[in-house]
């Protein structure tokens, strides 16, 4: 159980979870939050963020990226804890429970709505290939430097405004903004993992953003990210302002200067730990986001 524990990545939940819960705060201002909606958001995105590692941990493993001279901890098929055969058929659990939970989401939300059932188990299935295709098969799209955008899309733009359309039954432009956070954010999370690996990439032949552009250029992009989440924040605020207490998330700002520092100055060796420093930090960002929305 150890074992499959940690080749399930809890530290990443908090990164997941963030996109359910900024959606359902923007669902909260509209006086549309549900509880039991918000819960099967919760678990059909925890099962996919489960999905996405189990099938990362296979795929790099067969694809040579997991090998003894990474820098990260030690995966569980490269190891041997866990055989290949084992973790398929783990992916392949994982399908299924998103599967039920996902569907049970949209039965609650929509009722036998069908043509929004239909669109959104569309984008749950492209959710779940994405998850399992970013590492897994003979051409894996996060070998090729597109894991930055699938983020993006997936953990800023449906994740965000996908969940709080659940809620509302309504899309609002403005919207995008609090997402792009969102996925800005998740991307710098991803960013890390990919400087820290940087060596071991190129190796394998895995061509991430930073071994395309050098570890140097690859910190500047971080500060991008950082700096561009807080930045679409503060637009929206202020394009919706109505209390200082709005701009309460601007208390998470030193945790994320505390990171960009240290994905600048740290070897890659020392940087595992600001993974879940910044998956952290962008929860509290959510939180203090949230709440701030609502007492204003």
């Amino acid at each position: 159980m150890k074992v499959w524990l940690s080749a399930f990545r809890l530290r990443t939940l908090p990164l997941s979870l963030s996109c359910i819960g900024m959606g359902g705060f923007l669902a909260a201002l509209q006086s549309k939050f549900n509880g039991l909606i918000f819960f099967l958001c919760c678990s059909t995105t925890i099962f996919l963020q489960i999905l996405s590692n189990l099938s990362n941990d296979y795929g790099d493993t067969v694809n040579g990226a997991d090998h003894a001279g990474r820098k990260g901890p030690q995966r569980a098929v490269q190891s041997g804890a866990i055989s290949a055969l084992q973790m398929k058929n783990a992916i392949f659990i994982f399908v299924g429970l998103c599967l039920v939970s996902g569907m049970t989401l949209l039965y609650t939300a929509f009722g036998l709505e069908l043509k929004s059932i239909l669109f959104f188990l569309g984008l749950g299935v492209l959710s779940i290939v994405a998850a399992i295709a970013y590492t897994v098969g003979k051409k894996p799209y996060g070998y090729i430097g597109l894991g930055d955008l699938s983020v993006l899309i997936f953990f800023g733009l449906v994740g965000v405004m996908g969940s709080q359309y659940l809620f509302t039954k309504a899309f609002s432009p403005l919207q995008l903004l609090p997402a792009l956070s969102c996925g800005l954010f998740s991307i710098a999370v991803l960013n890390i993992n990919n400087i820290r690996d940087i060596e071991s990439d190129r190796q394998a032949g895995k061509f991430s953003i930073p071994v395309r552009i050098g570890r140097e250029k690859a910190v500047q992009y971080h500060w991008v990210l950082l700096l561009g989440g807080i930045l679409c924040a503060l637009i929206f605020v202020i394009l919706n302002y109505k209390s200082p207490v709005q701009f309460l998330f601007l208390l998470s700002a030193p945790l994320l200067i505390i990171n960009g520092r240290s994905v600048g100055r740290l070897p890659s060796e020392k940087l595992d730990p600001f993974l879940k420093q910044m998956a952290l930090s962008t929860l509290l960002f959510v939180l203090l986001f949230g709440i701030g929305s609502l007492l204003a």
